[in-house]
């Protein structure tokens, strides 16, 4: 089994108190640091793009009732530039990056690409830089840069035609990050069909809207381009790695007939989603990448962790119950504007939760051997000296009791 970190870097108010963006800068850098030293394999951090608080003053905000800002990376090239710089064996993620908006896949792929041309100049370096990229969780980011419906009909199937919209730019990123000379009308064209939808009522509905008849719709292009490549193009190929954010089956194998590209995962998803996943890229996964490893679709998880000297057992599971639960309704409150506690109890179900003791078994019970979890400490907690204590804790209290539980390990390196 693997442990990786996750970041989310928010700019949240917890106890009514909105950390500087310096501090929490200055913070992540610890945190990275710290989880170098501990031997996590990778270090995954959160994408967004422009003011989520000022997102509320939209006609149609997103996230209405978010107070702060959802994160503060909007650029994981020049992100891991910093961590590479300030660590010595820990790799770096994004989780992810948005590759429709700012322009879409093309200056998407460049600016991976010349990340990994700088990156790569020391012939000893080894450290991978791990793109996870999809559409983007919140829309208002790609509406704010020109990705939004074009006609009445695509709002009203604005969801299918996203999804689409997506395929469309992970073509475009993939073959470009494989040095391929490309032009838009290589790229598959995108459509809707029945099979879009879960609802037969807004497939006539959307057809009729748009004036077709037949059982499939087209979508338009979003990026018409002539010939092209990204440069720089000689960079060294085996210091990336390839990770999509979708579960849409379809997407997943045709990208990977251009290269290996692995799946990112949610603490969401559900175990039935992810063990059709892994059986999909055991035969999808593409040949260039080695046989499909369990540890290629790394698994979001949350962690209340609390192991202070001088508490029983007992009160340390409960203390930690205390703080899930806080954390998980501020998180849910922000999100929907409402608590509702059986939302909370499902997120509590996905993270790992109490004593030492406590993790080290629901990591048993929940995770198959040969998973990789991305813990995520950080979320709703601004305290980072806690939050490297919690990362210390796991890998000293936690870890070695997985061991005597007949769960084997692995630190650096991250593959």
């Amino acid at each position: 089994m693997r442990f990786d970190v996750f970041c989310s870097i928010a700019q949240t108010p917890i106890a009514n108190r909105i950390p500087a963006e310096s501090t929490l800068l200055v913070n992540f850098l610890e945190q990275a640091r710290a989880a170098d030293e501990l031997g996590y394999g990778t270090l995954w951090v959160a994408e967004s793009h422009y003011s989520s608080e000022l997102q509320k003053r939209h006609l149609a905000p997103v996230i209405p009732h978010w107070k702060g800002e959802i994160g503060l990376n909007t650029d994981i090239c020049q992100l891991a530039h910093r961590v590479f710089g300030c660590t010595r064996r820990i790799e770096v993620g994004s989780a992810i990056m948005n590759i429709v908006c700012n322009g879409g896949p093309l200056p998407a792929a460049e600016r991976v690409a010349t990340a990994l041309a700088w990156h790569g100049l020391d012939p000893d370096e080894r450290r991978k830089l791990h793109i996870g990229f999809a559409v983007g969780r919140f829309d208002f980011i790609n509406r704010l840069t020109g990705i939004a419906p074009r006609e009445q009909w695509e709002e009203l199937a604005w969801p299918q035609v996203r999804n689409a919209i997506l395929r469309e730019a992970a073509e475009i990123f993939v073959r470009l990050l494989q040095g391929e000379e490309l032009r838009s009308d290589d790229i598959q064209e995108q459509a809707l069909t029945l099979k879009s939808f879960n609802d037969p009522a807004k497939w006539a509905e959307t057809k009729a809207k748009a004036g077709a008849h037949g059982e499939t719709l087209r979508i338009p292009r979003r990026w018409n381009f002539e010939i092209t490549k990204v440069i720089p193009c000689g960079w060294r190929r085996e210091l990336l790695r390839l990770v999509v954010g979708s579960h849409d089956p379809d997407l997943q194998v045709l990208l990977n007939t251009f290269a290996p590209v692995r799946v990112f995962n949610l603490s969401i998803t559900s175990p039935d989603v992810i063990e059709t996943t892994h059986e999909r890229m055991r035969h999808a996964y593409h040949p260039a990448g080695g046989p499909w490893q369990r540890s290629y679709m790394p698994r979001t998880v949350f962690v209340f962790l609390n192991a202070q000297a001088g508490l029983t057992p007992e009160r340390q599971r409960t203390a930690a119950q205390e703080e899930a639960e806080s954390a998980l309704a501020q998180y849910w409150i922000a999100m929907e504007g409402t608590l509702e506690p059986g939302r909370v109890a499902r997120a509590a179900d996905n993270a790992l939760i109490g004593n030492p003791e406590d993790i080290a078994r629901q990591i048993v019970d929940r995770f198959d051997p040969h998973d990789r979890l991305m813990l995520w400490f950080d979320f709703f907690n601004h305290d980072s000296a806690r939050v490297v204590a919690n990362m210390e804790q796991f890998m000293h209290s936690v870890v070695p009791r997985l061991a005597d539980l007949g769960i084997p390990t692995r630190r650096h390196p991250s593959e």
